[in-house]
């Protein structure tokens, strides 16, 4: 058996070590696998492009749209793809379809049987370009390194790092935040950005599109240090900045005391260009930066109040300010491409302004205010945009709305436009069960095409794999291939993380579910709003019985299991903690006793804080607490967390 590379390039070569590790793991007894280059090769596993192997392609944009080709017997055959990454993708799949499965990031979330290789036929482009996750919540670095590693095992090309130095996401982790259990171990500014740099070169070495940045851009081309992401600062305002800084209530001044939150004086000339030029200097010396995300300050409802910003929409003078960037990345010979976003004050679309070169740019829809107990669907009544009140717009909250500004939008905007969505942010824990928001996502994915929309980078934690990685796994599967059926995508995953025990596993998963009720948690099925978005004496009553409910968890079966079995199973153990903890707390939350629910949080948080060291590549304290407090915390009552 041998593996030939039909073309050098590194991402190819990877691909090529990749196959003859897990053929080996497959194939203990199989002896050395020999990897050789030889763009002639007609025997053993031939990696290369499409046009390679005498293929062609059907993707529109070889480099972003990938296509996946496998004509494979026992002794070897084609492993082909639309671009270097496609390749590594055509390995993982081959491997799959050979009863490999990625469950989990991380060398514990493997399943590798040990079998012999069968033949495999498969053709398949991805049926959206854009598929992969943006860096959120608290994490370490050994955590983003597994992540990069798995995302294109199960199919996703897309990674995203907010910010120029994502510092605060990691020193949420090494500060130990939410955990009195686990004694602080900061790292400086420093130390993260030589890891964001290791993370570049892994995804680098993987093909992946690489998106950065994001927020900032209203910060630091000015003289605000926003590496500390959203706590408030002492540090006076540059006088020279002062001007343009947007006019609120007669003050030009930081918004809420946070950088990252403060909006500029948008209509001002001298505002554009600095910022354009930031930017266009960025993309010069950050070349391996594929998509470079160009967003406005993390407030909203706080752009500026002067004669001139109030002429236009800040969308408007949002695109102006693309307009000038594009000029000036054209002037340098930079094909950088650029994505802007809807988000807040910008889900509203422009009114007089358009993208001059559509060709470098792509919208990005981050509809953050939806609600996640529906899903857009043919259905979905269409409604009138609501109107645009410069700081006094209402939140979008119902899909209709959402998807009313998204039609605005689509009227002046024909190009490239993918999602920024949040099911793996704090609405993952309004479902301790998993099984909800996996069906959720599905759906959400599945509704798509129909908008137009191509992919989604999801915002969110790193660590979402808490009981299991059913969402996750959904995700990338149906973003890949949307035509697979849900039933099949739950089954598939049970049955390589449980064994054969994995349909008892998933009827009590979906009862744990049930019975929190995703509505319930999310605020949306409140008795007395009045009294608080989670008054219910009812539910109380429900949320009780789940101290009965975790004792009919399916136990893990005796004798040796896989190793990823073995984890599944270790996790559902101390799930069934984490839900007696969290019921407890909330009973008391919906009878209106506030102050015991808090009390109760707080005894969460200490007691299962115990076991983050033990289950911290799947679950992320720090955001699974954050998200909690912020439902129980009482007036007056301070965060645990400095800052946070």
């Amino acid at each position: 058996m041998i593996i030939y590379k039909l073309r050098a390039d590194p991402v190819i070569d990877f691909a090529a070590e990749e196959l003859k590790k897990y053929l080996r793991m497959m194939m203990p007894e199989s002896g050395e696998i020999p990897i050789r280059f030889d763009p002639k090769a007609a025997e053993g596993f031939r990696l290369g492009l499409a046009e390679d192997c005498g293929r062609t392609s059907e993707a529109k944009d070889p480099m972003l749209d990938d296509v996946l080709h496998i004509e494979a017997d026992e002794h070897g055959g084609i492993i082909a793809g639309s671009n270097p990454r496609s390749v590594l993708m055509a390995v993982y799949r081959y491997l799959r379809e050979n009863d490999c499965r990625w469950l989990y990031p991380g060398i514990d979330g493997e399943y590798i049987p040990v079998q012999k290789i069968r033949p495999v036929y498969y053709h398949k482009m991805a049926d959206h370009r854009f598929r992969g996750v943006c860096n959120e919540g608290a994490e370490s670095q050994q955590c983003m390194l597994d992540t990069i590693d798995f995302n294109p095992k199960v199919g996703m090309n897309v990674y995203m790092i907010e910010f120029d130095n994502p510092y605060v996401y990691y020193e949420r982790y090494y500060s130990h935040k939410f955990n009195e259990n686990r004694p602080p171990e900061p790292v400086s500014y420093e130390q993260v950005k030589q890891w964001k740099r290791l993370c570049e070169a892994e995804m680098a070495k993987r093909g992946l599109q690489f998106h950065d940045m994001g927020h900032g851009w209203t910060a630091e081309p000015f003289g605000l240090d926003s590496t500390d992401g959203w706590r408030t600062t002492n540090e006076a305002v540059p006088e020279e900045t002062v001007p343009y800084l947007a006019l609120l209530g007669g003050k030009r001044e930081l918004f809420g005391g946070v950088p990252l939150n403060t909006n500029l004086c948008m209509s001002n000339p001298a505002v554009q260009h600095i910022m354009a030029k930031a930017i266009a200097d960025y993309a010069e010396a950050h070349q391996n930066v594929d998509f470079l995300h160009v967003w406005l300050a993390d407030g909203s409802r706080n752009h500026c109040e002067c004669p001139e910003c109030s002429k236009k929409r800040p969308t408007d003078y949002y695109l102006m300010i693309m307009n000038e960037l594009d000029g000036l990345l054209t002037d340098r010979g930079l094909k950088t491409r650029i994505v802007f976003i809807s988000y807040v004050d910008t889900l509203w679309g422009p009114e007089t302004v358009e993208i001059k070169n559509p060709e470098r740019f792509s919208l990005l829809y981050a509809p953050i205010t939806r609600t996640y107990t529906q899903s857009a669907s043919s259905k979905t009544p269409r409604v009138e945009i609501q109107p645009y009140l410069r700081n006094r717009w209402e939140s979008p909250k119902t899909i209709a709305d959402n998807l009313a500004l998204l039609r605005d939008w689509q009227r002046s905007w024909k190009g490239p436009c993918f999602s920024y969505e949040y099911h793996f942010w704090k609405h993952q824990y309004y479902d301790p069960g998993a099984m909800y928001i996996a069906r959720r996502i599905y759906e959400d994915i599945r509704g798509l095409k129909e908008l137009q929309v191509d992919g989604y980078v999801e915002d969110g934690s790193q660590r979402s794999f808490f009981p299991n990685g059913l969402a996750m796994y959904t995700y990338a599967e149906t973003l890949f291939d949307r035509e697979r059926p849900f039933e099949e995508i739950l089954g598939d995953y049970f049955c390589h993380a449980y064994g054969p025990d994995w349909k008892e596993v998933a009827d009590y998963l979906q009862r744990i579910s049930d019975t929190f009720d995703f509505a319930y948690l999310s605020g949306e099925r409140s008795a007395d709003e009045s009294k608080s978005k989670w008054f219910d004496p009812d539910r109380s009553r429900q949320l009780k019985r789940i101290a009965k409910l975790v004792k009919s968890c399916p136990a893990r079966p005796e004798g040796p299991l896989p190793r990823v079995q073995a984890v599944s199973y270790r996790l559902l153990e101390l799930h069934t903690e984490f839900c007696k903890l969290l019921a407890a707390a909330m009973a008391e939350k919906a009878l209106g006793n506030d102050e015991t629910a808090f009390q109760k949080w707080q005894r969460m948080c200490r007691n299962f804080g115990l076991h983050e060291w033990e289950i911290e590549r799947y679950y992320d304290h720090y955001m699974c607490m954050k998200t909690y407090e912020r439902m129980l915390k009482t007036d007056g009552k301070r965060s645990l967390v400095t800052g946070a």
